[in-house]
């Protein structure tokens, strides 16, 4: 008896848990439905049209204007170094001296072909030589000066521009070998850059057209330049052209050698520009979308193709208009047709 009591008692328990189940299971869906009928709550934005700088930024690497390899023509032994690395130096200063016995030697025959002209002109004057007598020593002697003018130039060593020194290969008394030069002299005051732009930009830039310049290495200051030479041709393994970048570089901050970046701007577009949070990108592919408020409190999905980011903002090149409403948060519970709650 005892064992049918315990029976009916265990069956009555599983009859209770079984509808109390079915109970909560159906409150839960209720819920859900509830949820699903409710309208999502969402913060909207209304979008503009503005003007937005068209800006593009390269790399680049800071060289000198000019750079110019001081040697002589001919090999000879160093008599006098008069500058080192990193001295400042001006257009003619003497840089340094090479052996003159060459030198010397060509000038006295020199010397002996002006008074040897000079007797022969007496006499040509005179009647007492031909005219092609005359011509030929006067050919000499012209040729002999060119020779006394080109050892002067390259026995004494003068700085072609106003520049600095950034290598000396050699000291007083070496021998010099043509296997490098004596001084490197680099112009930095100005500097130019060398920047490899798209080919699809090639009518957008323009001779004299500004640019900005940073170097990581002077943080926190900009510097600006302009474009001086375009180059004509178009390189068909990068598809890119070069420019010619010049700075002013008053101060000589900017140094060869230095990584920068050159920031150009390419005119202005008038275009819809929207907040970052508001652009949703699709899963597995990179294309962007937005959600648009309709006049009916419904939301569509739309595709937008994004130019220049701007801090927190994109422009759009396209798929919005001047005015739209978009969806700018609570975007987690949309699709496209559902209607929402505008959160004023």
């Amino acid at each position: 008896m005892k064992t049918i009591f315990r029976s009916i008692v265990a069956a009555a328990a599983v009859i209770m848990a079984v509808s109390c189940g079915n109970t909560a299971s159906k409150d839960a869906q209720q819920a859900a439905n509830a949820m699903a009928d409710e309208a999502p709550t969402v913060a909207v934005e209304q979008v503009s049209v503005r003007e937005v700088p068209q800006l593009a930024t390269y790399t680049s690497t800071v060289q000198a204007y000019v750079k110019n390899n001081i040697a002589p023509q001919m090999t000879g032994r160093i008599t006098k170094i008069n500058v080192e690395i990193g001295d400042n130096v001006t257009e003619g200063q003497v840089l340094a001296e090479m052996d003159k016995a060459s030198l010397l030697q060509a000038q006295l025959q020199l010397q002996n072909q002006a008074v040897e002209l000079q007797r022969l002109k007496t006499l040509y004057e005179a009647g007492a030589i031909s005219k092609s007598d005359y011509e030929a020593v006067e050919l000499a002697y012209n040729v002999a000066m060119t020779q006394v003018e080109n050892l002067e130039e390259n026995t004494v060593l003068r700085s072609p521009i106003n520049g600095v020194v950034t290598a000396r290969n050699y000291d007083a008394g070496d021998m010099y070998a043509m296997s490098a030069p004596i001084y490197t002299v680099e112009q930095i005051k100005p500097v130019k850059l060398l920047v490899a732009i798209s080919e699809s930009d090639y009518t957008k830039v323009k001779k004299g057209d500004s640019v900005e310049i940073t170097a990581d290495a002077v943080p926190d200051v900009t510097f600006s330049g302009k474009v001086e030479k375009i180059y004509p041709t178009i390189d068909p393994a990068t598809r890119t052209f070069t420019i010619e970048v010049v700075v002013s570089n008053s101060y000589t901050t900017l140094r060869p050698g230095m990584f920068a970046r050159v920031t150009i701007t390419f005119g202005s577009n008038n275009s819809v520009v929207i907040p970052d949070v508001a652009v949703v990108k699709q899963q597995g592919s990179g294309e962007r979308f937005v959600y648009v408020l309709n006049k009916d409190n419904t939301v569509t999905y739309q595709k937008v193709v994004l130019g220049r980011r701007m801090g927190s903002e994109y422009e759009v090149l396209e798929g919005l208009s001047d005015g739209a409403k978009i969806v700018t948060g609570g975007q987690i519970r949309l699709k496209d047709g559902i209607k929402v709650t505008v959160n004023e």
